[in-house]
């Protein structure tokens, strides 16, 4: 077997469902598994898995084990000669798997490989491509200057060497994978891809990244740095340096130090930073299916005007809801066009093939909203 896609979920069923059905449509012709891991959720992701998703490999853990045992579990019964560590709030292009290998594949002493993440809005996710953030970098980090935290050396739509890849996507070699130890369990949240991306490089590899293909990541990094992201992202620091850094109490005392400032930083300008949602003159819905268009309009109350993806350019798309058929549309072209269209006012939904709800995000500190019609 070619490839084997690991998904994490933690209760999110609408955007897990999108996120299986992008992946179908890229592996089509691959011989592929994806693996679905579900963490004690509460929802109904499980039974939907079951019931729309039979060749879908499920495990269900009966607690919440955190990012890094999990994705253990899965890649231990993982088939594939690579494997891919994907969220479950990803959609993926139809040729990400495809441009993927085909890098790593052309490339010696290759380690893991990341790519192109955009959040819901269209923007480009700076996590995608990271240096190692060593004590200094992650104390300017806390403390709000990320210049030197990001691999800003490359270009968003290019390729090379990187450091840290973000756990959100990540394809490697599965004996790479097992060489290393996998993720470390010490960690539950942050820090893991950190971990593992060092780990990789300490054993003699190199991570890439490659800008040339795109996944949609609706939970893009944080931006809302509320006390408990602060508390999270240290102790994941904490951990990594007393791994693989000399400990120096002068060190953990200035971290310590910079997130108390950033905290203190963070409540002062929390309330100059509430910004009203833009109003929407138009309401757009690229499909070809009238009956679709009839049931999302009666369902949401809301007048949408058919547009076809071929005259898309004849019209002023600003200050708009545009809404993407993916079973007219490929997520490629839906991605391309959410670029294009971006900072100009709009929001972004899709409706996933063969499914009743469409789906988005307009920030890049939120996990974003369904509607089911």
């Amino acid at each position: 077997m070619k490839l084997s896609v690991v998904i994490l979920n933690y209760n999110v069923r609408y955007f897990l469902e999108q996120c299986i059905r992008s992946v179908q449509k890229a592996t089509e012709h691959w011989d592929a598994e994806i693996i679905v891991i579900d963490n004690a959720s509460k929802d109904d992701s499980c039974q939907m898995v079951k019931t729309l998703f039979p060749k879908v490999v499920l495990i269900e853990n009966k607690e919440n084990v955190g990012f890094s045992k999990a994705n253990n579990q899965a890649v231990a019964v993982a088939k594939g000669e690579y494997v891919c560590i994907l969220n479950p709030d990803t959609a993926v292009s139809e040729d990400t798997f495809r441009k993927a290998v085909e890098y790593y594949e052309s490339i010696e002493n290759i380690g893991a490989l990341g790519v192109y993440l955009m959040d819901g809005t269209g923007h480009f996710l700076p996590e995608s491509k990271r240096n190692l953030p060593t004590p200094k970098v992650s104390l300017l980090k806390i403390t709000g200057f990320t210049k030197k935290y990001y691999a800003n050396q490359i270009p968003e739509t290019e390729q090379g060497k990187v450091e840290v890849l973000v756990g959100a996507f990540m394809l490697l070699k599965r004996s790479i994978y097992h060489e290393v130890g996998g993720f470390d369990e010490d960690y539950f949240m942050y820090g893991e891809d950190i971990d593992f991306s060092y780990k990789i490089t300490k054993a003699g590899y190199q991570n890439h990244y490659l800008g040339s293909t795109t996944v949609l990541h609706y939970k893009g990094e944080s931006t809302k740095k509320d006390d408990a992201y602060f508390e999270r992202f240290y102790g994941a620091m904490q951990i990594f340096y007393r791994k693989h850094f000399n400990k120096n109490f002068l060190l953990e005392s200035s971290v310590s130090a910079g997130v108390a400032l950033a905290k203190a930083a963070h409540k002062i300008s929390a309330d100059k930073k509430v910004v009203p949602l833009p109003n929407l003159e138009r309401n757009y819905f690229f499909t070809e299916n009238i009956e679709l268009l009839e049931q999302l309009s009666a369902s949401t109350a809301t007048v949408f005007q058919m547009v076809s993806k071929n005259v898309h350019f004849q019209i002023v798309l600003k200050n708009s809801l545009l809404v993407y058929d993916a079973e007219y549309i490929s997520y490629k072209e839906i991605f391309k066009l959410m670029k294009q269209l971006k900072g100009q006012n709009n929001r972004f939904r899709i409706r996933p093939p063969g499914c009743n709800f469409i789906i988005g995000s307009d920030q890049s500190d939120e996990k974003g909203g369904v509607v089911v019609f």
